[in-house]
């Protein structure tokens, strides 16, 4: 009877599977093959029932061909969904989630930076009661400039915004079943889903889990893009920046006035004095002017989210869906 109902757990998938997988997967041709030797065995392992969903983001390589061949050859617990184009990792991953069907849900980079072994230790958490686990790299292996800017904007994050993470670039995270359908009914275009887990989860925690080099492939992520997340994030979560220039531009209004009352009474006691100071006052009227401008930038990001916000533009399209049919 136990060995029955360990099969059971094994390798079917029923229309409620106990834990749903979601990789995002963009241009990763060369570490599919990688993946799949790994990733069903560690899976099959947890004697869970289990689906995997790989979301093809528009891959221009062979990526999403790669993909339709393991959902032939494992179409019991594989599905996967091709998007219409490229809507990036995020948009992705809401695609995975909105299809997902587990009790707890997990989302893991198609790299093999975050080993797929790992999976078993963020369900242990969920199995002691919490409904969100976050985790933190161990012995990051990457550049000294990513780890440098992710410490820098973590710190920024946490000064800012009420969301705590440890380590908000590590995507192999768990999710249980409220918190991913208060994710999937957020209709925020842009946004970080991890912070909106935090938010969402009654009982968060983190755990270290292992990192490594990628396997393949190169990473998608460059510093524009990391900039430009860490502003979705910021300007998301939080209106502080706006509170802070809007404070730091009262201070220069002061001063200036000072200023000015400075140099009106400079002229009025000593009118015989000469033209002095104007270098320094032209480098003063520079910073304030790229502080100006700043703000201008600054504004124009939260202006530029009620824009994206207004159009109700769908955050992702869904080409085609490959799965086994329910019966």
């Amino acid at each position: 009877m136990a060995k029955r109902a360990a099969k059971k757990k094994t390798g079917k998938t029923p229309l409620n599977p106990e834990l749903s997988v979601v990789i995002p997967v963009y241009n990763e041709q060369e570490s599919l093959d990688i993946l799949f030797k790994r990733l069903y065995p560690a899976l099959d392992g947890l004697l869970r029932t289990y689906e995997l969903i790989f979301v093809d983001d528009g891959s221009a390589d062979k990526s999403a061909a790669m993909l339709a061949a393991q959902f032939e050859k494992r179409p019991d617990v594989t599905r996967v969904v091709l998007l219409q184009s490229n809507f990036g990792q995020h948009a992705a991953i809401l695609a995975g989630f909105s299809a997902s069907r587990g009790d707890s849900v997990v989302s893991l980079d198609a790299d093999l930076q975050n080993p797929p072994e790992e999976i078993g230790k963020l369900l242990k958490k969920m199995d002691e009661g919490y409904d969100y686990v976050g985790t933190i790299r161990k012995r990051r292996q990457d550049s000294w400039w990513r780890k440098s800017a992710s410490r820098m904007m973590n710190r920024l994050r946490e000064r800012i915004t009420k969301v705590r993470m440890t380590d908000q670039g590590c995507m192999l995270r768990a999710y249980s079943r409220h918190v991913i359908e208060a994710i999937n009914n957020t209709s925020e275009i842009n946004t970080f889903i991890p912070a909106l887990a935090y938010l969402y989860s009654l009982k968060p925690v983190e755990i270290e889990v292992e990192h490594s080099e990628r396997e393949a492939g190169r990473s998608k992520y460059s510093l524009y893009s990391l900039i430009r997340l860490n502003f979705d994030l910021v300007t998301g979560f939080s209106v502080v920046p706006l509170q802070v220039f809007s404070f730091f531009g009262v201070l220069i209004a002061a001063g200036s006035f000072f200023l000015f009352l400075f140099l009106v009474g400079y002229r009025l006691l000593y009118p015989e004095g000469t033209v002095q100071g104007v270098f320094t006052l032209f480098a003063v009227a520079f910073f304030f002017i790229g502080i100006l401008l700043f703000g201008i930038g600054l504004l124009g990001e939260y202006v530029g989210r009620i824009y994206q916000e207004v159009q109700r533009r769908p955050r992702f399209l869904i080409r085609a869906v490959l799965e086994k049919p329910a019966r």
